[in-house]
């Protein structure tokens, strides 16, 4: 489970400075569809406030939402991971604020600067865990037979 606040947080001093050297300050409307499920992931997020729903397709059907993340939260994890393709969607709830990265220039500081990237790749690993174990809590709410036995 991650212990510090955001990803700017988890980073040493001096690759916090560079990353947030090639950052920029997003504001991102209301209802904006900000990725598609199997499209190239080519940026990510630290949102400063909002919240975004990250949704899965299914066929047939609306897409479903699967979790909802808020301030301080990693959005996007799949543009550090070949082949760079978005694993869910990603929509706004409401107007979002969020410092937005570019994913090739962080993968070539990460590549150049392996405190950096050692730092980068624990920090998003530890996040996928953390949204791992929290969707399957989730599951057995929903299909477990008590549920999943946690309090709420």
């Amino acid at each position: 489970m991650t212990t510090t606040t955001n990803l700017l947080d988890a980073l040493p001093a001096g690759g916090r400075e560079r990353l947030t050297a090639i950052a920029h300050d997003v504001t991102l409307p209301r209802d904006t569809r900000i990725f598609e499920e199997g499209r190239r992931a080519d940026r990510f997020w630290v949102i400063r406030s909002g919240q975004v729903t990250l949704d899965q397709h299914v066929p047939g059907r609306r897409a479903a939402v699967v979790e909802t993340l808020g301030r301080d939260d990693l959005l996007g994890w799949s543009w550090l991971f070949p082949p760079y393709l978005w694993h869910l969607g990603a929509e706004t709830v409401g107007t979002v604020e969020a410092v937005e990265f570019d994913a090739t220039v962080v993968r070539a500081l990460c590549e150049d600067d392996p405190v950096l990237g050692r730092a980068v790749y624990r920090y998003v690993a530890e996040t996928v865990a953390d949204r791992l174990q929290r969707t399957r809590v989730r599951l057995l709410d929903l299909y477990g037979p008590q549920g999943s036995g946690l309090e709420p």
